[in-house]
């Protein structure tokens, strides 16, 4: 099958009075689609890419990097949540489809949802690959100790230590266990050439800072999942169908498990861990595709 036609348009977004540079590929014909890739330390568009191809036979996508990460030098700003409201906000206005599915992975999803409330009528539905809305820390070791998360960030922010502690932690060998343990559900998928691109993500300039203020909570736009279900709440948002990937981590899954408890989404099992779109985006695709 002939792969469709893929491009990269870079975007000067106004973000809370900052130029963002965002570039996006554009992958794909028909109907307009936005992908938003994970956040995390490793996030890159790069991520949606097979996802994208996959969907562009049916689908024009839109793949964004979000601010302070990709695989490019990132311009230093404010890593809050508000800031990345702002930029769904002022991605929105730059292309503004509207668009026939809104597809987000992992922490991209509460910002979607989010959007999609602000702009009624924007996306017409709405899938979120392994939804989560909080940090790895947290995730693991509770809300409670908040202060240390944040003196963690604060010394991964220092000059010259900050970035020391930041390599020694970001290592090929940290990055590959990493996605042993809860990335990838198959090991044997995260191979040397994988390893090797996502740890060139973490080399960028100013890298740093985005995994700080994610990996510490400083990212989560909510501190409770009851919070994070009352995103959910009312009838002013598109149909929303939950990828639940079979082999998520015991908290993040029990977190998705919620929401889909809640009777506000719909559900579909997916092969995976906390990537599925890039460890079987044709599993994925099929999916999405199954199930709109």
């Amino acid at each position: 099958m002939i792969e469709p036609a893929h491009s990269t348009r870079g975007f000067q977004l106004d973000v809370r009075e900052r130029k963002v540079p965002t570039p996006c590929d554009i992958v794909g014909s028909g109907p307009a689609a936005l992908l938003l890739p994970a956040l995390s330390s490793i996030s890159a568009r790069a991520e949606m890419r097979p996802l994208a191809k996959n969907l562009g036979h049916d689908y024009r996508c839109l793949v964004p990097d979000w601010p302070g990460f990709g695989n490019h030098p990132r311009s230093r700003i404010s890593m809050e949540p508000v800031t990345f409201h702002a930029f769904m906000d002022a991605l929105i206005a730059a292309v503004p489809g509207p668009y026939a599915i809104g597809v987000a992975a992992g922490h991209a999803a509460p910002y979607l949802v989010a959007a999609a409330r602000r702009h009624p009528g924007m996306f017409d539905r709405l899938v979120l690959v392994a939804p989560t809305w909080r940090g790895p820390l947290p995730t693991a070791m509770g809300e409670s100790r908040r202060g240390l998360f944040s003196g963690i960030r604060k010394v991964i922010e220092f000059p010259l230590i900050g970035e020391a502690f930041y390599r020694v932690n970001i290592s090929p060998p940290v990055i590959g266990r990493m996605m042993r343990a809860h990335v990838y559900a198959d090991p044997d998928h995260v191979t040397p050439g994988i390893i090797a691109d996502k740890h060139a993500v973490t080399l960028q300039p100013g890298g740093r800072f985005g995994t700080a203020a994610f990996v510490t909570g400083g990212l989560d736009p909510f501190k409770a999942r009851k919070d994070f279900l009352a995103l959910f709440e009312g009838d002013d948002l598109p149909p929303i169908l939950v990828l639940r990937p079979e082999r998520a981590p015991r908290r993040s899954g029990a977190e998705m498990d919620a929401l889909i408890a809640s009777g506000r989404v719909a559900k579909a099992s997916i092969p995976g861990a906390l990537s599925p779109h890039e460890e079987y985006p044709g599993e994925v695709a099929a999916a999405i595709r199954a199930n709109l």
